[in-house]
């Protein structure tokens, strides 16, 4: 049986390697531990050249740690399709207006049929409140609709592919 694609996004590598000390950060960064450390047993986790640049602009220490943890893992291609979707996506007001962050993660997710986008943002990728409106841009982009998920939500659970 193939196991779940697991897109990783950003903010992943950002928790496991969080420093901050308050109750929520230090949560989510157990959470994001515990998850990642039976991940790869699994699902196929896979991520993108946007999460490496994007954790790359960061302070070189702290890049070479969080990039450190997605080592090796398969690295979808961001193929010139990609990049009109995430324009779809800010155009339908799915995603925030910038055509390398949230929008570009959810088009690569899509594009290449990951089973989960997993993710701590809440506010634009993983919220209940926006599922319906991106699974109806997504139907009519002719796209898959990954899970939109936080490490939380896959802690634990074994989960069957998504055949939307």
């Amino acid at each position: 049986m193939q196991k779940p694609r697991v897109y990783v996004e950003t903010s992943i590598p950002s928790f496991y390697h969080e420093l901050r000390t308050t109750p929520d950060v230090v949560a989510r960064r157990d959470w994001t531990r515990q998850w990642w450390e039976g991940a790869p047993a699994k699902y196929e986790l896979l991520t993108s050249p946007a999460v490496i640049n994007e954790l790359a602009a960061g302070i070189p220490e702290r890049s070479a740690q969080r990039l450190s943890l997605i080592q090796g893992l398969p690295i979808l291609p961001i193929e010139p399709a990609i990049t009109d979707i995430a324009a779809s996506y800010i155009q339908q007001k799915v995603m925030p207006a910038d055509p390398t962050g949230d929008a570009l993660h959810l088009a690569i997710a899509s594009f290449h049929k990951c089973d989960f986008l997993v993710t701590w943002n809440c506010q634009h990728i993983a919220n209940a409140n926006k599922f319906g409106h991106i699974r109806r841009v997504n139907n009519l982009l002719g796209l898959f609709v990954p899970a939109l998920v936080t490490p939380l939500e896959l802690l634990g659970v074994d989960h069957e592919p998504n055949n939307a």
